[in-house]
């Protein structure tokens, strides 16, 4: 089992180098991003860019090649900054990465500043939102399927099952429109959009009803469809008809059976949920006017902020591959056939 989890552990590391490194390349084919702000500000992005290496500063202007920014200093010195090939930017990236882990700096979003810290301070909102929606749709989704189950065919099943398909429908993007309206604007129960820092605590809490909300049905209905059907094939099943006939109760076997084996596809579905989350959340958090990493994504791609972007996308993808692995280690900690078929 631990040689399978470090072959996992290698294979996300080496797959998260890989779509890192094709993502700078593909990136640093694009315009170069330009600095912003005054002279000093200017200056002061170009020449980090000069530590990094990705520009170089000439004291001429180079024949046939034109500068990206060009200033003269208070020694009247005159700097010309040049783009160095693409290649060589990439080898100074790997470099900065491993040696000063130092992932650039914004030139649109928050000029100058360091690019993991702008992801960073943002973190916390997003991560906030999406494990209260895991926390709430997971018990609530898994209890609906098992009433559905049980009732299955019935009034009951029909009425969940009905409801599930309608707001298994909506985008959560449709959804939040429509609370924001509802609960911001016509009821005014609810703050209609994030509040500031300087918002009382109680209003911060409430900001989240909406958001919540909107992850969280489709979650619920998603939950619910599944288990509903891993209970159903379950309960049909042989050995729950062999339990029966052994003397268990009908309640006996779909506690002691029934759901304990209708839980392993379930369990580690949670992480695939929680990562679909954080990607469903990027427009809900720019709609409702969040500061987390999915608003910021948005933002940055229409500024554009290359390096903001880039350490988001890097973000993203190193948590879906690492919850991609977990789910692939659960599976065997959850049912006792993978860590047996792995022995041999």
């Amino acid at each position: 089992m631990w040689k399978y989890v470090l072959k996992r552990i290698i294979l996300a590391l080496i797959t998260t180098f890989i779509i890192l490194s094709l993502t700078f390349i593909l990136m640093k084919l694009l315009p170069f991003p330009l600095g912003v702000g005054n002279e000093n500000e200017q200056a002061s992005y170009y020449n980090h860019q000069v530590y990094l290496g990705f520009v170089f500063d000439s004291k001429v202007p180079l024949n046939g090649k034109e500068s990206l920014w060009s200033y003269v200093d208070s020694d009247r010195i005159s700097h010309y900054y040049y783009q160095v090939p693409v290649m060589q930017q990439y080898f100074s990236w790997l470099r900065n990465i491993f040696l000063h882990w130092d992932w650039g700096v914004s030139n649109k979003i928050m000029p100058n500043v360091n690019a993991i810290n702008i992801i960073l301070s943002r973190l916390p909102n997003s991560m906030y939102l999406n494990i209260i929606s895991v926390i709430i749709s997971v018990p609530l989704g898994i209890i609906l399927g098992i009433i559905a189950a049980l009732k299955k065919n019935s009034l009951t099943d029909n009425i969940i099952s009905t409801l599930v398909m309608v707001f298994i429908s909506i985008p959560s993007f449709v959804l939040i429109t429509f609370l924001i309206l509802f609960f911001g604007y016509k009821t005014h129960w609810l703050p209609p959009q994030w509040p500031s820092d300087t918002a009382p605590i109680s209003q911060k809490i409430a900001a989240f009803v909406i958001p919540v909300m909107a992850l969280s049905f489709g979650s619920i209905c998603g939950y619910c469809r599944f288990t509903r059907a891993e209970l159903c094939e379950v309960m049909s099943s042989e050995y729950l008809l062999l339990a029966r006939t052994k003397g268990l109760t009908k309640k006996q076997a779909i506690l002691r059976h029934a759901l304990r084996n209708a839980m392993v596809p379930i369990v580690p579905s949670i992480l695939a949920e929680f990562i679909s989350i954080l990607g469903g959340s990027m427009i809900l958090e720019n709609l409702y006017g969040i500061p987390g990493i999915g608003d910021l994504f948005v933002k940055a791609l229409n500024a554009p902020d290359y390096n903001v972007l880039f350490v988001d996308m890097a973000l993203f993808t190193t948590i879906s591959l690492l919850a991609g692995v977990l789910l692939d280690i659960s599976y065997g900690f959850i049912d006792p056939r993978i860590r047996m078929g792995a022995k041999k």
